[in-house]
Order: structure tokens, then sequence, then C-alpha cells
């Protein structure tokens, strides 16, 4: 830990273990301007806006530099401002400067502290090259024309996600923040967590709106539009009004009815089923011999990335459809019959905190008669947008109450938007079901907060059940791995995708650092202290609907429209790269797979290897070398194919062994026939 003090801006401070100059200056509530830096990330020190000057060292990044007893440290020389507005100037000259008709116009860091450090005027030239913009993604745009290069993006997909998905390309002028290969965002690994988006500080990255849909299904007389909202989003649309926190519930309820909305129901009702029908499965499993641990399936980020690198562990998620998904299907196969209504005449709109549900929306197993089950899904962010262009004044509005019967939801669904939340309302539901009425309130703190990794156990009709939650897919990653190196054993484990949970998901407003996660966590566990119902089964419009439309909990009727299976899927797709193109005759046909989970193992170090030792060997032109994006063994490690043959497990260790028994031989029996 550092000691020792030092001077900024003529004030005395202690060290006390401060990593850099930057953390000191904030804590006497000097705010040196960053792009690059961000707390929860690895240090990066690109930008260079945060240069201080420091006695006998010069202008240094106050991000990257440790403090050092006795330093002398001034943050607004003269030569320090010069430079920020210079570096600036130099940003906004590389940048898309279109911004009235920007979605991060008034949110954009640049933009403000372009208004911050007063400039008027660039005097440089305006961006002369306009780079194609990716919408091809349910989830995502990517515009790389309003790209700063900070790499905030690139830090949160690695070190948080664990994923990798965007990266740096190029050198210099042309340097580029892009997908492995240059792909379009739909044909790579990215899950469409968001978290992306929660870190850009400009319009390079941002949510696909959907909010022109929403407009023209409310404005469709022939259309009964119904509408749920997800629980973290109460927690947080008042951000967007300038309310610092608590719960707007009735406010957002008379806001979309002003907006012309028929109906508007809470996801909490479909949380109570999700509750019901996975705490169901969670006990057949353990009473039958299933498979265990049962993974949580709320989290569709989590979904596809299992999907993607862990095929093997599919078995073990719940087959139970995300609240989201169960609510859908309902309106769709049940409620719109009972209104006289076909699913197509029926438009659900989901509200949710997360940038995810837009693509697990469009996937194909979610529609009924043709109709997806959910029609449109708007982030926290969309409906705020959509009650500012109402002219709606957000708060003034009086309170009004969630429509019948699926606008009541019990305080084990309300904790559903915070990570631990699905765990506990099992735990809540298992102990009511196993112990009879007489069990009351139950709160399973073990699993609470914002930690990535939770463990817990609890106790069911004499049994130990232990629980793990998890939220961050890199923490995700490290328990899986203790689960199949049989360092742990679990019964259930929870995965959230969005760190503290969906309360940061990558819909939420800005700021969604861990500041503003922890007190949304905490009024969401508030709003549960008060609520009512506490526990799923007491959710008296649930239980009636479950026996008047599905037949009852864990029947024939949930099992068809309330649950789903998954399938392996492809983690990147197009069209195979060619390493070296010459081929002399019949030559060895070498693909190696770099589909985003061998690439994460290693395959570009191998197809480097395999191109040396072409070269090392005198092969060129026996040998046609080629990277390609899926050989469907993703859970074999990497995978390369010769000609026709498939060969699994090739690690940096054997490539060289591997190369010259799979390939080699061929090409010398092929030169001596």
């Amino acid at each position: 830990m550092s000691t020792g003090k030092v001077t900024i801006d003529g004030q005395v401070i202690e060290i006390n273990g401060a990593k850099n100059i930057l953390e000191l200056a904030r804590r006497i509530g000097i705010e040196i301007p960053t792009f690059c830096y961000h707390s929860e990330l690895s240090v990066y020190g690109a930008c260079r806006l945060c240069m201080v000057e420091v006695e006998k060292m010069g202008l240094v990044a106050s991000c990257s530099t440790v403090p050092i007893d006795g330093m002398v440290i001034r943050t607004n020389t003269e030569r320090v401002r010069r430079l920020r507005r210079m570096i600036i100037e130099l940003l906004l000259a590389n940048h898309d400067r279109e911004c009235p008709t920007c979605s991060k116009s008034t949110a954009c860091k640049l933009q403000k502290l372009a208004k911050q450090f007063g400039i008027t005027r660039v005097r440089f030239g305006s961006r002369d090259v306009q780079l194609p913009i990716d919408e091809s993604a349910d989830s995502i745009v990517k515009d790389p024309n309003k790209c700063i290069l900070c790499g905030d993006c690139v830090r949160m997909c690695k070190e948080i996600q664990g994923i990798g998905v965007w990266d740096f390309a190029h050198r210099g002028s042309k340097t580029e923040v892009t997908t492995a290969f240059d792909k379009k965002l739909s044909e790579v690994a990215c899950v469409n967590c968001g978290q992306c988006v929660a870190v850009c500080p400009t319009g390079a990255l941002t949510v696909k709106s959907e909010v022109d849909k929403a407009w023209e299904a409310i404005y469709n007389p022939d259309k009964t539009v119904v509408v749920q909202i997800a629980p973290a989003v109460r927690v947080a649309l008042g951000e967007e009004f300038g309310l610092s926190s608590g719960d707007v519930t009735g406010k957002m309820v008379a806001a979309l009815k002003k907006m012309g909305v028929d109906k508007v129901f809470d996801t909490l009702f479909s949380a109570d089923m999700t509750t019901i029908e996975e705490s169901m499965e969670f006990m057949n499993r353990l009473q039958n011999g299933g498979k265990l641990p049962l993974f949580t399936s709320c989290c569709p980020a989590w979904i596809k990335y299992c999907e993607q690198n862990h095929a093997d562990l599919l078995e073990n998620v719940s087959s139970c459809r995300s609240p989201q998904q169960m609510f859908g299907s309902m309106v769709k196969k049940h409620y719109a019959k009972r209104i006289g209504k076909e699913a197509g005449d029926v438009v659900c709109i989901s509200i949710m905190p997360c940038t995810a549900k837009k693509f697990e929306a469009r996937r194909p197993e979610f529609t009924t008669e043709g109709n997806p089950d959910v029609d449109v899904v708007l982030t926290t962010v969309e409906l705020a947008q959509m009650i500012k262009e109402a002219g709606i004044i957000f708060d003034e509005l009086d309170p009004v109450g969630y429509d019948n019967p699926l606008g009541m939801g019990s305080g084990g669904a309300l904790i559903f938007g915070a990570s631990g939340g699905v765990a506990e309302s099992v735990v809540r539901f298992v102990a009511g079901y196993t112990g009879g009425e007489g069990v009351g309130r139950v709160d399973f703190y073990p699993v609470r907060g914002i930690k990535g990794i939770k463990e817990a156990e609890v106790e069911v009709d004499g049994n130990t059940i232990k629980i793990a939650v998890v939220n961050g897919l890199a923490n995700a990653e490290k328990l899986i791995q203790r689960i199949k190196n049989g360092e742990a054993f679990y019964h259930m484990v929870e995965v959230m995708s969005c760190p503290g949970g969906c309360v940061g998901g990558g819909g939420q407003p800005d700021v969604n650092d861990t500041a503003a996660r922890i007190r949304r966590i905490k009024e969401i566990y508030n709003l549960d202290a008060v609520q009512q119902v506490h526990k799923a089964q007491d959710n008296v419009y649930v239980n009636k609907v479950l026996e008047e439309w599905f037949g009852g909990p864990a029947s024939s009727g949930t099992h068809h429209d309330l649950h789903t299976s998954y399938t392996p899927r492809r983690r990147i797709s197009g069209k195979p790269i060619d390493i070296n193109t010459s081929e002399k005759g019949d030559s060895v046909h070498v693909s190696v797979c770099v589909g985003t989970g061998c690439y994460l193992r290693g395959s570009y170090d191998i197809m480097n290897k395999f191109a040396e030792l072409i070269k090392q060997l005198g092969l060129e032109g026996y040998v046609h070398l080629s990277g390609t994006f899926c050989l469907e063994k993703c859970d074999q490690g990497v995978s390369i194919r010769v000609d026709d043959e498939i060969i699994t497990g090739v690690t940096a260790e054997n490539a060289e062994q591997i190369f010259k028994t799979h390939v080699a031989i061929k090409v010398d029996l092929a030169a001596n026939n």
C-alpha cells in the first residue's frame, strides 16, 4: 500500500493506498477529465486527457501514475489546459459531428467536455472517410465514425464478460475498434448484454431503438397494445427525469396510459410463475436424480453464452422460459383469446433494463401462430424517450395502478432485478412448499449483494442444498471451470450476465456504475420489505391463472407454453479466411477454427505455428492454410480440419506434432504417389 503525502494544487493529502494520482484528486473534490479511465476496468492510459504536471517529472497521465511521497502535482496549469483542449479538438476532428441526430446527444461525454472546456470551433478539418454503420445485431448498433478509441468497450467485454468481441485493429490513423476479422456484430459471439454500450462515452455503441415500432403499434386502432414492465425498471427510470432514486411504478403506468397503451401489466406476475415452475423443476431433479447443478434461465445473454461456449451444460439449464417470454406466451396463447382477439391482433411490448431481451424476443422458439410472443422490447432509456416525446411531465403525474389480472407480483418476483434474487425467490418458494403455510417471511441474505461470486447453503427437508450466485460472465466462466474440474459442487447456480444483475443492464440510464447499481439494489429490497405478498405461491392471481389457463403448475400445459429447450450455437459464421493461396497441384487443405471459443483457447497462435512450419518444411504451395469459423466441436478444445478429417484438442504444445503426423505426412504420400 502506498503511504506518505502529496501536494495537489496546494492541498496536502495522505496517499493512504491510492493507486493513482487521479484517485487522489477525486478524493479532494478535483474532477480531472478522462475518457479511457473506468474504475471497474484495468488502466489503459491512452486518451491522455487526464494529464497533470508533476514537479521534476513534467506532464504525466494521472490515471496510470502512482503517487509517491513528496510529489507536488498541479492539475490545472496553462499547459495542462491547453493540452486538454487540443486533445478534445483532435478527437472532434476525427469524429462524426452530427450531434443533434445522435442517440447519445446531451449524454455524450465528448459533447460535455467540449462545452466544459469552451471549445466553440474546431480548427481542423472534419472526418473525410465515413465507415459503414453496423446495424446487423438485434440489440446493439455500432457507428465507428463516432468512436474515440478509448477502449472501454474492449476492456469491458474482455475483463468483465470474458468474451472479447471487441479489440483494436490496424495502426496509426487507421486504428479502429472492431470485431474479429471485421465481421458484423450479428456474426460473432456477442451475447447482446450491452455492457459495452453502458461504458461507451460517445455514440459509437448504442442500443438498437424500437421506439418507432412501439409508437406504430400504439397508433394502430386495430391493435390491442399490452405492456409488461420488468422489476429493475421501476428503480432506475426516475434517474432519466432527475429523480435520484425511489419507486416510480405508479407514474410509469400513468405515463403509458397517457401515451395510449391499452393494458399495463407487471412482469412480476410471470416472474412468480418462473419461480414456481423452476422450483418444481429443481425439486424434481433433486428427488429423481436429474442433472445438477440446475442453472437458471432468466438471463438471455447467459443462455447464448452457454449455447456458444458450454453446449455440454445445456441439459443443466432450466427449461423455464424467462419471465419476459413466459409473459409473452401467456398473452398471445391465452389472454388474447379471453379478450376475443387473435394472437396477431395483440401487440406485446416489454420494458426491460436489458438489451439482450431484444435478441431473446427474436428467437424462433418464442412464437405463437407465426407471431412473436413479444413484439417490441424497449429499454428503460427508450421508455423515458417516449415519455419525453409525448410531452408528459413525469414528476407531476398522479400514480396509477397496474391492470388485472396480470398486474400483481410478490416480493420474491420483485427481487429478480438484483443478483441473487432468482435464487432467493426459489428458496422462499421451496421453504413454503416443504414447510407448509406456517412458514412466514424468508429473507435469504447470503445471496444478496454485488459480489461477483456468492456461495450459500440452505437446509431443505434435512438436506443441505448448495447454491452459487454469479454476476458477470467472466465470473460465470470461473465458476463453471471449478465445477468441471471437480473443485466445487452446487445444486443450483444463478447466473446473471450484467454486474449487479438486471439493475445494471445495458439498457439502464447513465451513469450505470457500481454506485448506481448498489443504490438500485437497495431500493429493490426496500420495496420487497413492504410487499404484502412475499412468496410466489402466495400470489392468488398466479395460482388462479395457472389452474384455469394451464391445468396447474408443472403440468403438460405449462410445459408446452412456459418452457423451452436450447441447442448448441455457432460462435461465429462467415467465409473462410485464406492465409496462403498459392497451390502446386493437389494440396492438403488445412482449416483452423477461429470462432470465439477456439480463438480464446489459442487458435490464432496455432495458425501462426502452422504457417511457420509450412515455411520451415518447404511445403509452400503444397498446403493450403485457412481460418474457418466453426467446426461444431465447441466443447472439445481448438479444432482443425485436414481435408475431410476434423481433429480436436489441438494446443500450442502439440501443434507441431499434429502438423507433422496429419499434414506433412499427407504431402509426402501425395508426392510419392
